[in-house]
């Protein structure tokens, strides 16, 4: 039984799963942390009733950051040993093959916001503060943030915010395309579920390839993108959810298919 990160629904929310961090006072992602948190991903992942993803930490705090007193301790040796580990279990949200959304109420800084940066999707609390200060204790991002950020809002901005180490409030978050959505504290996690509660009939495996065929064309040239397209869109003829939905379109109309998720 995981200590403080869980996989949790509801049968309010059907096909909905959520990721909950728990570790107060602030949720601080320790090696034991980050571990857990890619187990439920995991978790995730496999399940097949569930269809989309909330990553929450609660009312108060996403998480503020990685453990400081383990990164304190370690030597260069040790460092290089784990910097993969730690890259790949706050980078474990963006490998669920589902879509994915992070309700991010207080602060999201440094290891917060590279988990942040996994989901598809990011839901703010206009009291929310984001950001990278890892270049104010000597170091940088080391779970993905160098190179998440730069692809979400573009590599002139990422620097400013890696560079600074500065926290960036709600609406700027919002203007720079660092977060999709600003509501109210409280109705973060509402609005996250509500997001992700959309897709509990969708064709999953479309959605899958779809999300697929972007995030690997984002690391690729224009012409390699587009034969992972083809790739992808092909390989959904070979589904019960593409004969599903197309004769459920001749014979209904649009949007009116009752998708299997095979």
């Amino acid at each position: 039984m995981a200590e403080f990160v869980t996989l949790e629904t509801s049968e309010d929310h059907p096909g909905v799963g959520t990721i909950l961090l728990h570790r107060p006072p602030m949720n601080a992602l320790s090696r034991q942390v980050q571990s857990e948190l890619a187990a439920a991903a995991e978790e995730a992942t496999v399940r097949d009733d569930i269809k989309a993803v909330v990553v929450y930490g609660g009312p108060k705090v996403l998480a503020a950051g990685a453990d400081i007193k383990e990164l304190n301790d370690l030597t260069f040796a040790e460092a290089s040993k784990i910097a993969g580990r730690l890259q790949h279990d706050l980078g474990s949200i963006a490998d669920i093959p589902k879509p994915t959304v992070a309700a991010i109420t207080g602060y999201a800084l440094g290891g917060g916001l590279e988990v942040a940066l996994g989901a598809d999707r990011r839901i703010a609390g206009d009291n929310a503060k984001l950001g990278v200060p890892e270049i104010l204790l000597g170091v940088i991002p080391g779970g993905g943030g160098t190179q998440r950020l730069a692809r979400l809002i573009g590599p002139s901005k990422a620097k400013d915010l890696v560079f600074t180490g500065r926290h960036v409030r709600a609406d700027e978050a919002l203007a720079i395309g660092l977060v999709d959505e600003v509501v109210a504290p409280d109705e973060v996690y509402n609005a996250a579920l509500a997001w992700a509660g959309q897709f509990r009939n969708a064709a999953t495996v479309a959605l899958a390839a779809a999300k697929r065929a972007i995030d690997q064309g984002l690391g690729v040239d224009l012409d390699t993108g587009l034969k992972i397209e083809v790739a992808q869109f092909a390989s959904l003829f070979a589904t019960e959810d593409r004969a599903i939905g197309l004769q459920s379109f001749i014979e209904n109309g649009p949007g009116k298919a009752e998708f299997t998720g095979k």
